[in-house]
């Protein structure tokens, strides 16, 4: 499980004195006992872990934004090497073609017309593409190939 092998890394990084890593894991597994009590359940599954991972690695994105426009380059360094800590932890990402791929067979099976029917369309390839495709894109993407349709 996700959960297991990112206390394993956690008490590593104690060990090794790493305090950046240390200190972003530690963060993390607050961030999942938060998720865990909001949604009243003891343990999160590997969906759920991956989805407070990729609202911490948003986060980050937008903190190097942030740090970079206010000139504070120690700082976005900073977030950028937490952000490729947290990176390790997502599954392999799709490519753009797999997606492409994806979105056409949900559009098939559901036998979507245009853009009405995205609500549909998003649900069944959400579900294929968790956590291995940044939302945002797949968004884009179902509506660029409905806009054509």
């Amino acid at each position: 499980m996700l959960e297991e092998k990112i206390l394993g890394d956690y008490k590593e990084a104690m060990k090794a004195r790493d305090s950046l890593k240390s200190t972003l894991l530690s963060s993390l597994r607050a961030e999942f006992m938060n998720t865990s009590l909001a949604k009243k359940k003891d343990l999160l599954d590997d969906l759920e872990i991956l989805g407070v991972i990729n609202k911490l690695i948003k986060q980050h994105q937008d903190s190097i934004t942030q740090f970079k426009q206010g000139n504070r380059l120690d700082l976005a360094e900073k977030e950028t090497k937490e952000l490729e800590i947290l990176k390790a932890y997502l599954p392999p990402q799709l490519s753009e073609e797999e997606i492409k791929n994806i979105i056409a067979e949900a559009i098939t099976s559901n036998g979507a017309q245009d853009m009405k029917d995205m609500g549909k369309v998003m649900k069944e390839v959400s579900l294929k593409t968790a956590g291995k495709a940044d939302a945002k894109l797949v968004s884009d993407l179902v509506k660029a190939r409905l806009t054509k349709a």
